[in-house]
């Protein structure tokens, strides 16, 4: 079997920085779409992860005429139903920063601290063989925790910060990449997407 390198559709220096660690344990290359010089950023006008994952993996495909590896993910807050999701990024506002859509987040929650604030990542990764994949690979990442009302830990991105990990009884930006590359709704994803990489061989 052939070296696997992937096309990995993001922009986003956090992502790409995980999946790259997750995919070189199992051998598997990463090229980030800035290196294949393809552009992100396809209206994600799905529903769902998967929708959206679908959406990008596809423009990425159709970009570099060969495979491509996306991903959608987003945080759900069982006392805030449908108002993250797939949303979770532009949370706060379509231009919004981490830390606003934090803010914005604790906000809420301030209204409702009675409930316990259950939450969990999700990750959707979606593989396209090319554009028009009619089987595309998709396989799923979930982590369960809670949010804390204190942002703590210096690694990480988005909302980790305020997602509380209880087996590790800190917040997700407070593991190393080690520990989360390990953990985290991402990591999951992808390897189970490196075992089906790997036992199929697919060479972009």
């Amino acid at each position: 079997m052939g070296q696997i390198i992937v096309l990995f559709y993001s922009s986003n220096k956090g992502k790409i920085a995980e999946v790259t660690a997750i995919l070189k344990e199992s051998n598997i290359d990463c090229i980030s779409a800035q290196e294949a010089q393809i552009t992100t950023g396809c209206p994600e006008t799905g529903a769902t992860f998967v929708e959206n994952a679908i959406l990008k993996a596809r423009d990425g495909a159709r970009q570099c005429g060969s495979a491509c590896l996306a991903d959608d993910s987003g945080l759900i807050v069982d006392a805030l139903p449908g108002q993250l999701g797939v949303n979770s990024a532009r949370y706060a506002g379509e231009t919004a920063s981490d830390q606003d859509n934090i803010n914005h987040l604790l906000s809420n929650l301030n209204d409702l601290s009675d409930i316990d604030h259950t939450a969990r990542f999700v990750c959707c990764m979606v593989y396209m063989r090319y554009a028009e994949d009619p089987f595309p690979l998709v396989t799923y990442g979930i982590l369960e925790g809670k949010i804390v009302a204190t942002p703590s830990g210096e690694y990480g991105f988005g909302y980790d910060p305020i997602f509380y990990v209880p087996d590790f009884k800190k917040t997700l930006a407070s593991l190393t990449s080690v520990d989360k590359n390990r953990i985290s709704h991402r990591a999951l994803a992808c390897q189970r997407l490196c075992q089906i990489l790997t036992s199929e061989g697919d060479t972009v």
